[in-house]
Parts: C-alpha cells; sequence; structure tokens
C-alpha cells in the first residue's frame, strides 16, 4: 500500500511552543517513530508537512534587512522546507535503524498567477500575537493580518495548486524503494511564464490541498492527514459533540467545520477519497491504528450506509 502521511503543524512545533531547534528536532523524534511503525507494516511511504511557524521566522528575520535585500516567500519556503527535511529525513532514518532509503525533495508547485486567492491572504504564517501587537506589525511592515483562536497571526497568499513538475523525479525515487520527505509546506510556489519556464512567487500553498494533490498524482491508497486531535468531531462545542469514526466524501463535505483548522483536512481527504483511496485524519501518534481503522476518521467510498 502506498501512504502519503501529511504531518500537521505540531509534528515539529506544538502551539504556543517556542521555535527552538531542540523542540523542533525533539517533536520531529516523535513523528519518525510513529512513521516508522507504517514502513514496518510493509507500506511504501511519502511525507508531507507544513511549514507555517519556521517561513514566518525566516520572514521576521528578513525584515530586519533592506527592502530589496529581503528575500521572496518562495525562496524563504525553499529554505524552511530544507531544513525540516533534514530534521525528518534524520530522524526517520534513526527510527528505521538505517535500514530503509530516505530522502528529502524539494518540490516545486505550480499555482496560477491570476489565482483570487492573491487579493485575499488567508495563510497563517509566523508566530501568533495579541491583536495589540498584530496590528502594530502590520501596519510597520504592511502585512495582512487575521485572527487564530483567542491570538492574531499574518496571513498570506495561499493559492489552489494545479500541478507538480517535479512528479518524474518523485516517481523515480519511489520505484527504487526511496521513502520521499515532499511537498514540503504546501511544495515551493511557481507559476509558468510565456516562454514556458517556471518562476517563484510569494505565497505560501495549503499543505493539505498539495497533500491530495500529491495523493491523487501518485494514485496512493491513503492519505493520512496527521494532528493533535483524534478524530473529526460532529457538533463540535456542543452537548452533542461526539467523534466520527467512518463517513462518506459526500457526508464530509456537508460537515460544517472551521476554515482554520479540520476544515481543510476534511475537504482535502474528501477529495482524495472521491476517487477512490481512503482519507484519514487523526492523532500523529495513531498513525498506523488509523491507516488499519482502528482510530481517527475514515473517509472513503466504502463508508455507505
Amino acid at each position: 500500500m502506498l501512504v502519503v502521511a501529511a504531518l500537521g503543524g505540531n509534528a515539529l512545533l506544538e502551539r504556543g511552543q517556542p521555535l527552538t531547534a531542540q523542540n523542533q528536532r525533539a517533536n520531529a523524534r516523535k513523528a519518525a517513530i510513529a512513521l516508522a511503525g507504517i514502513v514496518r507494516a510493509g507500506h511504501k511511504l511519502v511525507i508531507t508537512h507544513g511549514n507555517g511557524p519556521q517561513i514566518g521566522l525566516l520572514a521576521l528575520k528578513g525584515a530586519a534587512y533592506k527592502p530589496d535585500e529581503a528575500y521572496p516567500l518562495d525562496v524563504l519556503g525553499a529554505e524552511s522546507v530544507g531544513m525540516i527535511g533534514y530534521i525528518i529525513e534524520q530522524e526517520l532514518e534513526n527510527a528505521l535503524d538505517h535500514q530503509y532509503p530516505v530522502a528529502t525533495l524539494l518540490t516545486q508547485i505550480l499555482v496560477d498567477g491570476q489565482d483570487p486567492a492573491f487579493q485575499n491572504p488567508t495563510k497563517f504564517i509566523g508566530p501568533v500575537y495579541t491583536r495589540e501587537e498584530a496590528e502594530a506589525r502590520a501596519e510597520a511592515a504592511g502585512w495582512s493580518i487575521a485572527p487564530d483562536g483567542d491570538k492574531w497571526r499574518r496571513v498570506v497568499p495561499s493559492p489552489l495548486p494545479q500541478e507538480i513538475p517535479d512528479m518524474g523525479v518523485l516517481r523515480l525515487l519511489l520505484d527504487q524503494g526511496v521513502i520521499v520527505i515532499c511537498t514540503g509546506g504546501g511544495g515551493i510556489p511557481v507559476m509558468r511564464q510565456a516562454d514556458g519556464s517556471l518562476i517563484g512567487i510569494e505565497a505560501v500553498i495549503d499543505k493539505d490541498a498539495a497533500s491530495a494533490l500529491l495523493a491523487r498524482e501518485l494514485q496512493a491508497d491513503a492519505l493520512l492527514l496527521l494532528t493533535d486531535v483524534a478524530a473529526v468531531m460532529q457538533d463540535f462545542g456542543q452537548e452533542t459533540q461526539h467523534e466520527i469514526g467512518a463517513i462518506t466524501p459526500e457526508d464530509a463535505r456537508k460537515l460544517d467545520l472551521p476554515t482554520g483548522s479540520m476544515g481543510p483536512k476534511v475537504a482535502a481527504a474528501a477529495e482524495f477519497a472521491a476517487n477512490g483511496g481512503m482519507g484519514g485524519i487523526g492523532r500523529l501518534d495513531q498513525a498506523a491504528d488509523i491507516l488499519a481503522g482502528r482510530a481517527g476518521t475514515r473517509i472513503s467510498l466504502m463508508n455507505v450506509k
């Protein structure tokens, strides 16, 4: 079975945790142990991950330079996913006792330069602030900001992923039995110019949407969207709240879920499952159990009533 496992932000950084190398490595070690269970069960594995806090930190550092010296978001994205990929790669190799080859692939993702998302920034990056702090930084740096729970964060454009130009390299690695870490941070956003060449563009692509595209292109058997909650909740925050164990893509699309948290994950899993695969959502440490149907929320065409 070919499994695409998308690591949520908690894989490297818990909410409110300082963005230190030590914290990120400790969390990556836990993620690697969970993912090693999938490999040892005999499955092929492709890993994706987010980079919101990391790319935001790099952007903050860039603000210390002159405006024409600051790196654009696509370059910062490449820097951040290279760092994250290195940590996950090393920890996974250690968790697997160096018995399996692991490689990180910086992955370009084609987007439409006319995507309306460029006029409506929604993707959170960087640390959380109080509203007063966020407004002060936004005024000084020209940011767009939005509430994230009880805090505020910077938001940037998040266009839809259209195509993965590096798919040939990815398939080559998989054919050789390599565990691939790719499409980090939703991939490095690029657009195609009139002459057919590619060029980076200022944006951060949604990790879950890019992971779903990747899983479809690879014709994967399962897409796991791994986070820090046990399952998707029906009637969240109400007395009738309960976990959803199994659901069809059609019914999953009808759920009323927050757009900033579980909504994108369910949308991505449902889109993938509509083509015949299994979309699983749940806790990172229960990845193998979600795949086996013993935990989490499972979205598939087989979940018929």
